[in-house]
């Protein structure tokens, strides 16, 4: 059984109120028998002495920088990560990871003031762990987070929730039993993950890697520092690095796996499509699955922003990893819109990765935020998020006008995400879009160079597309929408052109 549901279940068990198996003081009885200590724990546990501050601070701090070494990591790979199932969840872990790091600093902050050293790092045991972690080949990734890290920082927090006073320190036991449920969310998704992903060859050889982790948190005494050596005994010594030995790099490339065939292809523009009043409404939500099973490019874009801009606050990291979250959960909206209409995507659309590989490989973190921001900016009048769920819902469409109902109010929170992390560090808003736009405008996307180099025809696949949405509709296609061939070749993915382009 998962540690925090073990710990959950234990909590239930025993702080049950005032009963015959939780002896209260001589003679003191709670008001007919109501549940004392608001329900937290009965008088027998509450009369035991618990962590004190000092040692419930110091084991946060152990918490707080594994949490974050994790969220650096996974941000770190989701860009290079070719699997797009491993994009998606990474992307999810990483916002959870950075949730639970923003309620452990909220916590510290509370018991202690500033400066609070929670950019310090624990031990060199902790920071060799995850250095090998981060530079870990794929197998050795998966393996080492979820039945190495994972696990022992699960332990860690449920022995600290058991050990802290379950009054006095009320606050952060309710914080570590959240961020069990996380972490539980975590290894069943790893487990998964492993069994899929990683073959019995791999596993053996992964071995030495794996014997590097666990040897690091031996000698930091485990991830809170509790697990000490026998009295007499030499502290553990840290093992060779192995994998960290030479610097860990971020790879800015985007990578895709099989289903991704024609990652440079832009030959169907989908906002021209969407913005002609002469389009059929049905075929509309087709192409809005398609934009945004395509957001699976902006995680690929903002993590790079992430990893490579340091030294910012730390809800800078937060909130972004919100946004990117939020992305690539509209990257699966497509997904599913696409399951749901019967459409193979892999072998119908060509889902490519030009934006991300653009803006990543031409533009500073800066300029790269500022492209995002202009992209948000044309989306909130009615022409943009708006339209889109006006569209759905005008095509009868119940499950796209659910999509882009929340995809709309996502954006409503990124633009607020932007005002706070960009616009701010401009000289006027207007200046801050007028300085995305430009930084969009340097982005090279060499339609014909890529064409020429083999690299993709471009080729026009919403007509394959659309025609199996039609059969199996059963219905017949609108000529018009069946011979759409407007391309990105000289009109780029965003509104400032759009009612030029569409007539």
């Amino acid at each position: 059984m998962p540690v925090g549901l073990t710990y959950a279940r234990s909590m239930n068990a025993t702080c049950d109120g005032n009963t015959p198996t939780d002896p209260s003081p001589a003679g003191y009885q709670t008001h007919r028998g109501l549940p004392p200590l608001a329900g937290l724990c009965g008088f027998q546990e509450a009369s035991r002495p618990g962590l004190s501050v000092e040692e419930s601070v110091r084991r946060l701090k152990r918490h707080h920088y594994a949490l974050r070494r994790i969220h650096g990591i996974l941000t770190a790979r989701i860009t290079s990560e070719p699997v797009y199932e491993l994009k998606m969840a990474w992307s999810h872990q990483a916002w959870l990871c950075a949730e639970q790091v923003s309620a452990l600093r909220t916590r510290v902050g509370e018991m202690r003031e500033p400066p609070l050293g929670l950019d310090k790092v624990p031990h060199d045991g902790l920071a060799l762990a995850f250095d090998e972690l981060q530079a870990a080949p794929r197998d050795l990734l998966l393996l080492g987070l979820y039945e190495v890290i994972v696990p022992a920082l699960a332990e860690a927090m449920a022995t600290h929730a058991a050990a802290a006073h379950p009054l006095a320190d009320q606050p952060t036991v309710r914080m570590l039993r959240i961020a069990l449920l996380d972490l539980d969310d975590l290894r069943h998704y790893g487990r998964k993950a492993v069994s899929c992903l990683v073959s019995g060859d791999e596993r053996a050889a992964s071995q030495a890697g794996l014997g590097v982790l666990r040897r690091a948190l031996e000698a930091a005494g485990g991830v809170d520092g509790c697990t000490r050596a026998g009295a007499g005994d030499a502290p553990a010594s840290l093992p060779e690095r192995l994998h960290s030995a030479r610097p860990w790099r971020y790879d800015p490339r985007p990578q895709r796996d099989g289903r991704f065939p024609d990652p440079y292809n832009m030959g169907v523009n989908a906002e021209v499509f969407l913005y002609d009043p002469g389009q059929p409404l049905d075929a509309k939500v087709l192409m809005m699955y398609y934009k945004r099973l395509r957001e699976i490019d902006v995680p690929e874009m903002m993590a790079s922003i992430l990893v490579e801009t340091p030294d910012k606050p730390w809800g800078y990291y937060r909130d972004m990893s919100r946004q990117l979250w939020d992305e690539a959960r509209h990257a699966m909206m497509g997904e599913v819109g696409f399951a749901s209409a019967g459409v193979d995507w892999p072998s119908r659309v060509a889902v490519n990765f030009t934006w991300s590989l653009g803006l990543n490989t031409q533009l500073t973190p800066k300029e790269r935020h500022a492209v995002l921001y202009f992209i948000e900016q044309g989306l909130m009048p009615r022409t943009g998020k708006r339209h889109e769920w006006e569209t759905a819902l005008a095509a009868g469409n119940p499950l796209a006008a659910t999509f882009q109902d929340f995809d709309w109010a996502d954006e409503v929170l990124h633009a607020r995400i932007g005002r706070d992390w960009y616009v701010s560090d401009m000289p006027s808003p207007h200046e801050a879009v007028a300085y995305g736009d430009a930084c969009w405008s340097k982005v090279l996307m060499n339609w014909e160079r890529w064409r020429s180099e083999g690299l993709t025809r471009h080729a026009n696949w919403w007509t394959g597309a659309y025609a199996e949405y039609c059969e199996r509709r059963g219905v017949t296609p609108d000529p018009v929408a069946a011979q759409y061939a407007v391309s990105y070749e000289a009109i780029r993915a965003d509104l400032r052109d759009l009612s030029a382009a569409s007539g």
